[in-house]
Order: C-alpha cells, then sequence, then structure tokens
C-alpha cells in the first residue's frame, strides 16, 4: 500500500466532496517558526532566582514575535529588491504582512502568561503549561503538513513526532539549564 495518497485527479473528474482548507506551505513555516520561537522564549525567559513577572516575560514574547515577524517579512522585501524585482510598494507591504502566522502562534503562549498574571497558576507553571502546549501544537502542525501534502496518517505521526523533537529538546535544555 502506497503511504503517499494520489490527489492528482483529472480534470473531467469532478471532486466527490469538497475540499478542505489547506493553509499554504508559508503559513505552516511560519507557525512552526512562532511556536519554536515562543517555546524558546518563555524558557529563557523564565530564570531562576529573579521575581516572577509573568506579565513583563508575555509582552516580551509578543515583541519579540513581532520584530522577527517583521524582520523575515522584511528581509523577503530586501530579497526581492535585490533579485531586480521591481514590485510596487504594496506588495512588499504584503510581504511583510504575510508573516502574520508567527505572530499568531505565539498568541496562546501570550495568554497562558497572562493567566499567571491573573492569578490562575504561578509563572513557574505557566511556563511549563506553555512549553507542553507548544510541543502539543509542534506535533499537531508538523501532522497536518504531512497530512495537507499527501501523506497517510502513519506517515503524518512520524512527521509530527520529529516536529515535536523540537518542543522536547527546548523542554529538556530548560530542566537542565535551571
Amino acid at each position: 500500500m502506497p503511504d503517499r495518497a494520489n490527489h492528482v485527479r483529472p480534470e473531467s473528474v469532478a471532486p466527490g466532496r469538497i475540499t478542505r482548507h489547506r493553509p499554504p506551505e508559508h503559513s505552516l513555516f511560519s507557525g512552526i517558526y512562532g511556536l519554536v520561537l515562543a517555546s524558546a522564549l518563555v524558557a529563557a525567559l523564565d530564570a531562576t532566582g529573579e521575581k516572577a513577572d509573568p506579565g513583563q516575560d508575555a509582552l516580551w514574547v509578543l515583541l519579540t514575535a513581532l520584530a522577527s515577524s517583521a524582520a523575515h517579512g522584511y528581509a523577503h522585501v530586501i530579497a526581492r529588491r535585490a533579485s531586480g524585482d521591481g514590485a510596487a510598494t504594496t506588495s512588499r507591504v504584503r510581504l511583510v504582512l504575510a508573516e502574520w502566522p508567527l505572530v499568531a502562534a505565539v498568541l496562546p503562549t501570550v495568554a497562558i502568561l497572562l493567566a499567571a498574571v491573573a492569578g490562575w497558576w504561578a509563572e513557574a507553571t505557566a511556563v511549563d503549561v506553555a512549553l507542553l502546549f507548544n510541543t502539543v501544537a509542534l506535533f499537531g502542525w508538523g501532522a497536518a503538513a504531512a497530512r495537507n501534502a499527501g501523506y497517510g496518517w502513519l506517515s503524518s505521526c512520524r512527521a509530527g513526532g520529529m516536529d515535536m523533537l523540537i518542543g522536547l529538546m527546548i523542554i529538556i535544555a530548560n530542566s537542565l539549564i535551571k
């Protein structure tokens, strides 16, 4: 049995069902990048021996994601300019704004930290929850990307597991450093 599903259909054959929305490759890239960034930041900002300030940590995670998003989008603009592409200014702005999935991916981490500000849990617990959430989300994004590429469930779960390893490495590094 082939591991990769055959999604190619002759033009004369109508689809049997409505196709689901498939996020473009760039959105998947930015989302996964945002999750890894959020995990690394929340682990680094949770310093042992410092007074806990989850509100400030949430702000740093959000501002760093916005700065990373803008820098990544602007790098695309510079690359286009260097290649001699005479794209209009609006398309350059769209390149920067297309990095929104990176910022969206850090919002759960920001919300988890803000829950610590509200007193729902301690900052250390919020960090643990954010790291666990992001690791599970990495599995989900990786598996979804593989499924969207046409891979079967087993291969998709393996791909998600490989993405999940990034989150697990951050969790392990966080525990070893502290």
